[in-house]
């Protein structure tokens, strides 16, 4: 942590003891005298499954079950058939985001930009619907997930996902992504919340 992110935090933390008075510190909240550890709970809220898998829920669920919950609850802002709208659009735009064609814009979705559909589905699940993020059950997130790849040609119509087969999909822009050169930067695989 940065000097100057300590002299921050350290400013912070001085000025809720003053204005709020302080409590019994916690042993997590002991460096700055507030706050207290987050419960498990509070902590699987923050943790996004990696593109391996590791960390996505149990649960499932298929292109049919995808279109209902679609139609209920995302065609108003991202359009009957995943053209955009209010929202992005999902699907289409292979091939667009390289080309030397200035009259041919690059058009980013879910086809033609995502690398991995782990992240589809965690973005859905924290994100989604917008006027009640993180409001869908697992089944559904799956489900939703089945249907935008089903409409998008990258699972047959009749796929139904889970944590195992999510995984496994492999989008049409996985290699499309330049590897971070700097691995040093994160913590090794074995010390990350996603290792057990």
């Amino acid at each position: 942590m940065s000097t100057i992110t300590r002299l921050a935090l350290a400013v912070a933390a001085a000025s809720v003891v003053t204005v709020g008075g302080a409590a019994e510190p916690s042993k997590a909240s002991r460096v700055y005298g507030f706050g207290s550890p987050a419960t498990t709970d509070e902590l699987g809220a923050f943790v996004s499954p990696l593109p391996d898998g590791r960390g996505l829920p149990q649960g499932s669920g298929s292109v049919t079950r995808g279109k209902d919950v679609f139609e209920a609850q995302c065609a108003a802002c991202h359009g009957a058939q995943l053209q955009g709208g209010l929202g992005d659009r999902l699907i289409g735009g292979r091939g667009t985001l390289v080309n030397d064609l200035p009259t041919k814009p690059p058009v980013k979705t879910v086809e033609s930009y995502w690398p991995y559909a782990t992240t589809l589905f965690d973005y859905i699940k924290r994100a989604m619907p917008l006027y009640q993020p993180a409001s869908l059950g697992n089944d559904d997130v799956y489900a939703l997930v089945a249907y935008i790849l089903s409409e998008a040609k990258i699972v047959p119509g009749d796929t139904t996902l889970d944590q195992d087969s999510l995984a496994k999909v492999r989008m049409p822009n996985r290699d499309g992504f330049i590897a971070d050169h700097r691995p040093e930067t994160f913590p090794p695989v074995a010390q990350s919340p996603h290792s057990n």
